[in-house]
């Protein structure tokens, strides 16, 4: 392969320029790769920060600025742009717009997406009518549900099909991403005909592990289990706080005394040993 605008001979012997797409692209493929799974969703966030940047119509901005805006450090931020080969100019930042597009394509926003909802509950309800998902290249152009009380009925502007239409319709609307909102019962089978009807990408709120072909990649969003995780962060700093209470009244004794208790010196360190 020849470096950048290199001139090579062609079948006639005529000089041509070897496109820069066809050496970037390759590249830009095994940059993709090694982008550590993390740092995607850091990716996602910055690409929310800069969008809102956009509107503002700011044309360019520092690492620092960025980082406050997605809430990382700019450590942290320059290393996931460096992912992408973006590295910035020196005393100027990033452009906005460019790396809004880099992030597009490493994201693969730049090709079109279509979803599909299954499951028109509570949950199910409110995706279909968040106006998020088509803002930022992901319209809902698909609804399916087993009550037929539900079916026909338009939600978000979207007739509400059966349950069992759902290969024929996603294969007619090209449904690559399928989001599944229903019982822990019927989510296998759902994503069984998502799958059948060429759906790639499912997103899961259902508390089961799907089976699913190679090809077929699944996000799982369980929200009790992000409770949960939250809990053990406030309990976590609960305990730190109690601890250092222990070791500052350790530290400071009886009134008037000046000196520690070895009972209570020996109890602090205990409880911060077992943390």
């Amino acid at each position: 392969m020849t470096a950048h605008g290199a001139d090579v001979q062609d079948g006639d012997g005529q000089a041509r320029t070897e496109s820069k797409q066809s050496v970037e692209v390759p590249a830009a493929r095994e940059r993709a790769r090694a982008i550590p799974e993390a740092a995607v969703a850091r990716l996602a966030v910055y690409l929310r920060a800069l969008s809102v940047l956009a509107d503002q119509d700011v044309t360019t901005v520092s690492s620092d600025e960025l980082a406050v805006a997605a809430g990382v450090n700019s450590a942290k931020l320059r290393k996931d742009l460096s992912y992408i080969g973006s590295y910035g100019t020196r005393g100027v930042g990033y452009e906005v717009s460019v790396l809004v597009g880099q992030i597009e394509r490493t994201l693969g926003l730049t090709r079109k997406h279509s979803v599909a909802v299954v499951g028109i509950g509570n949950l199910g309800h409110a995706l279909a009518n968040y106006g998020g998902f088509p803002s930022r290249g992901f319209p809902v152009s698909a609804l399916f549900d087993l009550d037929p009380d539900l079916v026909g009925v338009p939600v978000g502007g979207i007739p509400v099909s059966h349950i069992d239409d759902i290969v024929e319709v996603c294969a007619d609307r090209e449904v690559t991403i399928g989001v599944i909102a229903t019982p822990v019962q019927g989510a296998q089978e759902v994503c069984d005909r998502l799958v059948a009807g060429g759906v790639t990408c499912i997103l899961n709120f259902a508390p089961v592990v799907l089976q699913v072909p190679e090809h077929v990649e699944v996000r799982k969003v369980d929200l009790a289990v992000e409770m949960q995780i939250l809990s053990f962060h406030v309990a976590r700093r609960q305990q730190e706080a109690a601890a250092q209470s222990e070791v500052d009244g350790a530290d400071t004794g009886p009134p008037g005394s000046g000196e520690q208790e070895p009972g209570e010196v020996e109890s602090a360190n205990r409880m911060v040993e077992r943390l």
